[in-house]
């Protein structure tokens, strides 16, 4: 097996050509919807991308929705890009060299030509920086063959029969795209190589966190097999499932192309139109699809019979693979001969007809779509691109949540890029590159020593995986305790959330509260108590006055323990949330 990975991550540090902010307007309403087509063109070398053209052949429109707050007319492709955002640019240099990378002298922006609506100029800018890294694993070194940054892609919403919908709040948020060589070596080491990567850029404290805001694109190939790209792994956890069944699915397809050596492929394999064979059909499938005036149109492959059956995945077989590339065409799939027919109440007698209609000998195989004839002639012509081939192909997979995969697109070209000409040269000298050091900071290995030396063994491990790192490396420098702050980021916000509490602006929220701590105002055990009541926008003083949980201290305290006679357990049972434990044993200690 040879395994390499792309990471995707995204940064929070505005976006990467305009001066909208990184941030999404989830729930909100859009300002504006707009729509579009996009085409392919030619790149410089005067060829079209064949990713991009079967994109194109879809022949679909785009509806992108636009929000005034975080979007503007470089989103729309109205305006042209403006100079890189230098906090990104610093950003991502910065993580270049953390990664023992080789910085380009000069840094070209490129157009990376994309047409399926994801980005409303029909190309993603790219720009690479650097090259030639490593990284250390238990596995030894693996390679970093590149970085670039990128912009993000359109957020995608629902759709519709000749529509695709998309948000452009996302479009143009800064992405770092790293990518390895092919020197990860089982699955369980792919996946240590993605959570170091990550941990790496998290460690920054610029890098975007929550959901979809880290992608991996997994390369995965073995010997006769072919490099398949499984795109948007978003969980760790699934990485070493999809490898290994990626594996074991190249290793079916190659034992079926055993079985295959004897069939010499059709250039043009037998198409008939069917509809009339169904005319008396039991099957609610078709007779609905006749009632739309849509067409049943069918295929021979010959020599096939049995062997679309074949498992590759768990639940997905070689019928599925080629249903996979008919659903490219706009159909929702395929009926095929190795299938039980009579689930889609498809009888003995029109399976013959079909048979016969086609010229089907005993050893062959039919296919069925039915879609109108234009797009049914289109899906059955992919599904015959994909029945002639005799070895495993080169194709880019979708990663579906069952650890399984599906086909997407084949694997783009050199035709795929071209220079971006609206943004001039960057030049990535020394002291570009000592500001990115200092704006990226510590790195990695010295942040994982200062954790150790702020907090217990478990709870810096936790702290330095965590999505609150950066609130809590502040917090830290108020002044606040280390394991005060990170037990209130990491165990507090969780029990407030499984009840029910969910606090949308961590910082904003932790900075404020902190801030009337550090001045006495209350004791450590009343932070659950406050937290909840912040989130009704209420301001510390007021819910210190209404629930009477201003800080016992100093002499006050004293004379509370002068009145409990010196016993601490009652005297915690009636004011718990108003003093400070410490406060009260070091009273204690004087005591005696």
């Amino acid at each position: 097996m040879k395994c390499g990975i792309e990471i995707h991550q995204r940064l929070d540090t505005g976006k990467l050509f305009c001066r909208c902010p990184s941030s999404l307007c989830e729930g909100e309403e859009p300002d504006l919807r707009v729509k579009r087509n996009l085409r392919a063109s030619k790149s410089e070398v005067g060829e079209i991308d064949r990713a991009a053209f079967l994109e194109q052949e879809k022949l679909l429109d785009f509806e992108y929705e636009f929000f005034n707050k975080c979007c503007c007319l470089v989103e729309l492709d109205e305006e042209p890009p403006h100079d890189i955002n230098p906090d990104a640019l610093k950003l991502a240099l910065g993580i270049c060299q953390q990664l023992n990378m080789h910085v380009v002298d000069e840094a070209h922006v490129m157009r990376k030509i994309i047409v399926d609506g994801s980005n409303v100029s029909g190309f993603q800018r790219t720009c690479l920086l650097a090259i030639g890294g490593h990284i250390e694993t238990s596995e030894g070194k693996v390679g970093i063959g590149t970085i670039a940054i990128e912009e993000e892609s359109a957020g995608i919403l629902d759709g519709e029969e000749g529509v695709k919908r998309y948000r452009l709040d996302r479009l143009g948020i800064p992405l770092i795209e790293l990518a390895t060589e092919p020197d990860i070596k089982s699955p369980e080491h792919c996946r240590e190589v993605a959570e170091k990567i990550g941990m790496i850029l998290r460690a920054t404290g610029k890098a975007a966190r929550g959901l979809g805001t880290i992608r991996q694109d997994i390369n995965v190939s073995i010997p006769e097999g072919a490099r398949v790209e499984i795109k948007g792994v978003q969980d760790l956890k699934s990485i070493p499932l999809i490898v290994e069944t990626e594996v074991k699915r190249q290793e079916a397809l190659v034992l079926l192309l055993g079985k295959l050596k004897g069939v010499k492929p059709e250039e043009n394999p037998k198409e008939a139109d069917l509809t009339k064979v169904f005319a008396q059909t039991s099957s609610a499938l078709i007779r609905r699809g006749i009632g739309a005036g849509h067409s049943i149109m069918g295929m021979l492959l010959k020599g096939n019979a049995g062997l679309l059956a074949t498992e590759l995945q768990p639940g997905r077989r070689y019928g599925t693979e080629l249903s996979d590339y008919a659903k490219t065409a706009g159909v929702k799939g395929i009926i095929h001969s190795d299938e039980d027919l009579s689930k889609y109440k498809i009888g003995t007698a029109e399976a013959d007809a079909v048979r016969k209609s086609l010229g089907a000998k005993e050893d062959d195989a039919f296919v069925l779509v039915v879609a109108p004839e234009g797009t049914a002639r289109m899906a059955l012509a992919r599904v015959a691109t994909r029945a002639v081939m005799r070895e495993v192909p080169g194709e880019t997979r979708k990663a579906n949540q069952d650890g399984t995969t599906s086909y997407m697109r084949p694997l783009p070209g050199r035709a795929r890029m071209y220079p971006e000409t609206d943004i001039p040269v960057l030049e990535l000298g020394e002291s570009l590159l000592e500001d990115s050091r200092k704006y990226t900071g510590e790195g990695l290995e010295a942040k994982e020593e200062k954790l150790a030396s702020l907090l217990n063994p478990q709870m810096a491990k936790r702290m330095l995986k965590s999505r609150n790192l950066g609130v809590f490396e502040e917090l830290v420098e108020m002044g606040v305790e280390p394991m005060l702050a990170a037990s209130t980021l990491e165990d507090t916000l969780v029990a407030l959330r499984r009840g029910g509490v969910e606090i949308s602006d961590i910082r904003g929220t932790m900075e404020e509260l902190f801030s009337y701590y550090l001045k006495g105002s209350f004791a450590k055990s009343a932070i659950i108590e406050i937290l909840p009541a912040l989130m009704q926008g209420k301001k510390v003083p007021e819910i210190l006055d209404e629930r009477q949980l201003h800080k016992i201290s100093g002499g006050e305290l004293a004379k509370l323990l002068e009145e409990h006679k010196g016993n601490m357990g009652e005297l915690m049972r009636n004011y718990r949330l108003r003093v400070d434990a410490k406060e009260v044993q070091e009273l204690l200690a004087k005591r005696v």
